[in-house]
């Protein structure tokens, strides 16, 4: 169970604020989105939402969690919280409302992967536990199925535990390559409790506690004859790789087979060439050669077009550490506000970036395509509804407009995931995550799936959200030196 002090501090000032003001049951829509894919690609994998279902429904603020905020003082040496916001806490149990896009999709910038809806003090104390649990896992499995595809179908396995950013990173990485595409993962406790597939090999020291490096092949096949990957590289390589040949000879005199070898360090295209020669003039051509060493999805494709003869590709540090992207970016931002005896009230946020300006209103995602493969993605507003024909405006390009007419198939991507608290609809496996994860990579052009200079898969607001955004904006920003305040909008405009 996740601690609920596993936030930022002003999360609990705001909820405290809340509280004392009378505003803790103002109802609130937040959305989780972010602004632009990484790793300058075209798109990202929605991940992290299954360990969010379990923090909503065990979320609880713990007698020892109380006490510390107890004990918590400002700069003037007054309680930080008053004692009745902690009785509050102590009691207080999730009743929002979640809809997501399901774990596995693919989502582009400022799209919504989660909708949260409920009352404001709830809806803010979930901010900082969401947005850790879901920008981590939807930037790794994003980092994982590029590197699976500069792969081109051959295995990819994660190897990454040891270089990950602690216990629960590493966890979470294992989880969310295995869903962008990974086939296995050296991490045992993720395989337990994911039911990922284990991989392994053995390590240096291995070789080096005992006298050759031929004895120490033997005994560890000895040792697992069937589960044998040796690891040549300790002292000279292509000695190794012989010396591997032996013990492979010697398996299959016993009805085993030796899997394969791994290559960690030196020239991996010119060194997997010549163990593959050597390999196979032995007649051991079904032994995968495994090529590791700070390996990310442009390494590979590099060393795949000079021609390596590497069959399987272990990826550690640049995989698990979303190497070229420390974070996904992932924001969380209000969007409606119902106050006690009024109206919702739409909210954006102005920025004088015009990419920072967020969207207003309750927003879904509705994905269009033609023959299987898609074709745009309409982020409208579910009060206004979304009727087809569907015009979509490019906020930062209001001249780029786009109609989605009535012969196109659709789906609206967020779904419901909690209801009142508690947990609604299906809950996949990983292996069905990770099968949907194929799926959609399968859908998206090829252009958009580049690995450099993507192309810029259509995405854009509803003209009658887009027209609700400028409104606001305008209204925000109040009139300028010398201009007439704008009159308000009546029906129909």
């Amino acid at each position: 169970m996740i601690s609920p002090l596993l936030t930022d501090l002003y999360q609990l000032t705001m909820a405290h604020g809340y509280f004392r003001s009378g505003r803790a049951r103002d109802e609130a829509v937040f959305h989780l989105f972010f602004r632009k894919p990484p790793f300058e690609g075209g798109y990202a994998i929605a991940a992290g939402l299954d360990p969010v279902l379990d923090l909503v429904e065990s979320f609880r603020f713990e007698a020892a969690d109380v006490d510390y905020l107890a004990s918590l003082s400002t700069g003037a040496g007054t309680p930080m919280f008053g004692a009745d916001f902690l009785d509050h806490l102590r009691l207080l149990r999730l009743r929002l409302d979640i809809d997501a896009v399901p774990e596995g999709t693919l989502v582009f910038g400022n799209e919504p992967l989660v909708r949260v809806r409920g009352r404001l003090l709830e809806t803010q104390l979930l901010e900082t536990l969401l947005l850790n649990l879901v920008n981590f896992q939807t930037l790794i499995a994003t980092k994982a199925a590029r590197i699976c595809q500069a792969a081109a179908g051959a295995p990819v396995l994660e190897f990454g535990l040891r270089r990950a950013q602690g216990v629960d990173g590493a966890l979470s990485a294992s989880r969310a390559a295995f869903i962008g595409g990974c086939a296995a993962t050296s991490n045992v406790l993720a395989g337990q409790r994911y039911g990922i597939p284990l991989r392994g090999t053995h390590a240096h020291s291995w070789v080096m506690s005992f006298d050759s490096e031929l004895e120490a092949f033997e005994v560890y096949a000895d040792a697992m004859p069937d589960n044998c990957v040796l690891l040549v590289d300790t002292y000279d390589t292509l000695e190794g790789v012989r010396h591997a040949i032996r013990v492979g000879e010697r398996l299959r005199l016993r009805g085993k087979r030796l899997l394969g070898i791994r290559l960690d360090s030196g020239d991996l295209t010119w060194l997997s060439v010549e163990a593959r020669k050597l390999l196979d003039g032995a007649g051991l051509r079904d032994v995968v050669i495994v090529g590791s060493n700070e390996l990310d999805e442009h390494l590979i494709t590099s060393l795949r077009h000079e021609g390596a003869s590497i069959g399987t590709w272990g990826v550690g540090t640049r995989l698990v550490t979303g190497h070229g992207e420390p974070a996904l970016g992932g924001v969380y931002k209000l969007s409606m506000i119902t106050r006690a005896g009024r109206a919702p009230e739409p909210r954006i946020k102005v920025s004088e970036q015009a990419a920072k300006t967020t969207n207003p209103g309750v927003q879904q995602v509705r994905r269009f395509a033609r023959d299987g493969r898609w074709v745009a993605d309409a982020i409208y507003d579910e009060r206004s509804g979304c009727r087809s024909p569907v015009t979509i405006v490019d906020p930062l390009d209001p001249t780029r407009r786009r109609v989605l007419g009535d012969e196109l198939a659709y789906e609206d991507l967020l779904v419901p995931a909690v209801r009142a608290g508690k947990v609604v609809g299906p809950r996949p496996t990983l292996a069905e995550i990770r099968a949907r994860a194929a799926a959609q990579l399968a859908a998206l052009d090829p252009s958009v799936r580049r690995l450099l200079n993507p192309h810029t898969y259509p995405v854009g607001l509803s003209l009658e959200l887009y027209e609700e955004r400028r409104r606001l904006i305008e209204r925000a920003r109040g009139p300028r030196a010398g201009e007439e305040p704008a009159a308000p909008a009546g029906p129909g405009r």
